[in-house]
């Protein structure tokens, strides 16, 4: 694995704080109307990604996920500005305003989704692997869930083909211990959700979701794994959310406290105890990047306030075929 270096610690430090900010301003405009229907945050869990992006090559690798799928393309290179017009439903977002905040894709940056359906990307996941496999190239999936996921047949199916065809994949879980409001501990006799795998003999384990050292190292051993022919891995990220499931969350499930607890080991603060600890940079300095931070945001959120909504007749373009539908109006 590629080593750990002041350079990549503060890299961390400026991602997971922008990718944090950039969300509490979708929070902010959701509640002022500007952002619709539904919104997931990924507030706490920011180290599985920053960890994995130290861990993969982008050029190669592909990143398919669920409806919490805001930050994940801004880290695999999707302009930020785009994504925050996605939210708001703008002609210039992803997709061009009409996937939202749970459909976010991006091809070029092998970004494959955003899925609103509760474990639908898992066996898609494997499907990307097996198109790498079958024309031979080099890339491996990393395919995430959260741990309601893991109660759908499609896992267990998809992680028996998985195994059967030695696809080039790395299962992930994102255990924040609650999926949509109900504790893994109500709704699994096996808590240990990593142990799913080895009814398949898949290569398994635990990680420390909060730790983003933690993550590359395991994220690494199972690409490399998979990159040289060993097949799939599944791990049991283990992280916390501190935001509820989707902000019309009343969170009546947890307290505060046990949120507040958890925000000792904020994956934002360790790394930035790290860097201080170790004199990659002084408090003054961290503070310059949280003000670039703050103007970045307010540009995303400037772009797409200002971006035009999308033409009534892109809704037809984007279903139907117009030699199939002559009855269809064009323009509206």
């Amino acid at each position: 694995m590629k080593k750990v270096t002041k350079e990549v610690y503060l890299k961390w430090y400026e991602d997971m704080l922008f990718w944090r900010k950039f969300e509490d301003k979708l929070a902010a405009v959701y509640i002022q109307q500007k952002v619709r229907g539904f919104l997931h945050l990924y507030n706490g869990q920011e180290a599985i990604l920053a960890g994995t992006l130290h861990a993969i090559n982008p050029k190669t690798d592909k990143l398919i996920t669920a409806y919490r799928n805001h930050v994940q393309p801004i880290g695999m290179g999707v302009d930020p500005k785009r994504v925050m017009a996605e939210l708001y439903g703008k002609a210039t977002g992803t997709s061009q305003g009409l996937g939202g905040s749970m459909h976010i894709f991006s091809k070029e940056h092998n970004f494959y989704g955003g899925h609103g359906i509760v474990g639908g990307q898992i066996p898609l996941g494997a499907g990307l692997a097996f198109a790498d496999k079958y024309f031979k190239r080099e890339g491996v999936t990393l395919c995430y869930m959260g741990d309601g996921a893991v109660r759908q047949g499609s896992l267990h199916e998809t992680f028996n083909l998985a195994m059967l065809w030695n696809l080039p994949v790395v299962f992930i879980c994102e255990n924040n211990g609650y999926a949509m409001g109900t504790s893994v501990a109500r709704t699994s006799k096996e808590q240990e959700i990593w142990k799913l795998g080895l009814g398949f003999d898949m290569p398994c384990g635990p990680v420390d979701g909060m730790d983003p050292v933690k993550v590359a190292e395991a994220v690494h051993e199972a690409v490399e794994r998979a990159r040289k022919g060993g097949g799939p891995t599944f791990l049991e990220m283990k992280t916390y959310r501190y935001r509820g499931h989707s902000m019309s969350d009343a969170q009546h499930y947890r307290t505060k406290e046990e949120v507040e607890e958890y925000k000792k080991i904020d994956p934002i603060t360790q790394v930035k105890d790290i860097i201080l600890k170790k004199k990659y940079a002084k408090e003054s300095e961290l503070k310059e990047i949280d003000k670039s931070v703050k103007a970045r945001v307010s540009e995303c959120e400037k772009f797409a306030e200002e971006s035009p909504f999308p033409e009534k007749n892109i809704m037809y373009d984007a279903v139907y075929e117009q030699e199939d539908y002559p009855f269809l109006p064009h323009k509206l």
